[in-house]
């Protein structure tokens, strides 16, 4: 089975969409969360996501955004885009976000927008994070966003390697233990400013990342013209 694995959309149906024409025909789409915020679009990339059956978890964006306590956390930035995204969202939109499962699992693997240990929370950024969050996964492999960065941790005898996969790198699952994150279609933030998603082969025990260029002016201009803060706009040229 061939999957797209998308996370951290963020309102950004462009990018989504030059994902979905660059991943083709797959056997099924899994989101990580934070489907909302930050960008223009967040009715349009839920519509998205229904057409093509998507299915997936909440991210702390999508529960903010649903009128949770998850604003508070956030820079003011954030928490402005937030508060304009609860306040312009449908009633789908509404009720698609709030039917989304904390944590899931498909397949025997482990789906979660932060970590399997702190779902809305907790970045996995090291070692000993991710040596922590392997303990508590429930199969061999979790899937995780919420970092914004493309990235590997992956366990062979007790020993934990990491790896930042650029376009086109895979990763061979066979015989190990992993976390594995696909980076951030909407808002990359690892100095690439291509979309960033990953297609896991379950059959083959294999990841491979992608990046994807789209028109990141064409969604500056709706941010700036929706009145969303500025720096969340220009930040998009360099993917930080």
């Amino acid at each position: 089975m061939r999957i797209a694995v998308l996370s951290d959309i963020h309102s950004n149906l462009v990018a989504l969409e030059a994902v979905i024409a660059h991943a083709g025909p797959v056997d099924a789409v899994w989101h990580l969360g934070d489907v909302v915020g930050y960008g223009p679009d967040p009715d349009g990339v839920v519509a998205r996501l229904m057409d093509i059956g998507a299915v997936g978890v909440l991210g702390n964006h999508d529960a903010a955004a649903l009128g949770g306590p998850e604003i508070e956390w956030f820079n003011p930035d954030a928490r402005a885009a937030a508060a304009w995204t609860a306040a312009i969202i449908g009633p789908t939109t509404r009720a698609w976000l709030a039917a989304q499962p904390v944590t899931a699992t498909r397949a025997g693997i482990d789906l979660a927008h932060g970590s399997p240990r702190d779902p809305l929370r907790e970045y996995i950024t090291g070692r000993e994070i991710a040596r922590e969050n392997l303990a508590v996964i429930t199969g061999r492999l979790a899937l995780h966003g919420h970092t914004h960065v493309p990235a590997a941790f992956v366990e062979s005898d007790g020993r934990i390697s990491t790896v930042g996969p650029g376009d086109g790198d895979e990763v061979d699952l066979a015989a190990c233990r992993a976390l594995l994150n696909p980076g951030s279609v909407g808002q990359p933030r690892d100095g690439d400013s291509r979309a960033s998603y990953a297609v896991l082969d379950t059959d083959a025990d294999r990841m491979r990342w992608h990046r994807v260029a789209y028109d990141i002016g064409a969604v500056q201009a709706a941010m700036r013209a929706a009145g969303l803060p500025p720096r969340l706009a220009d930040r998009l040229t360099h993917g930080m």
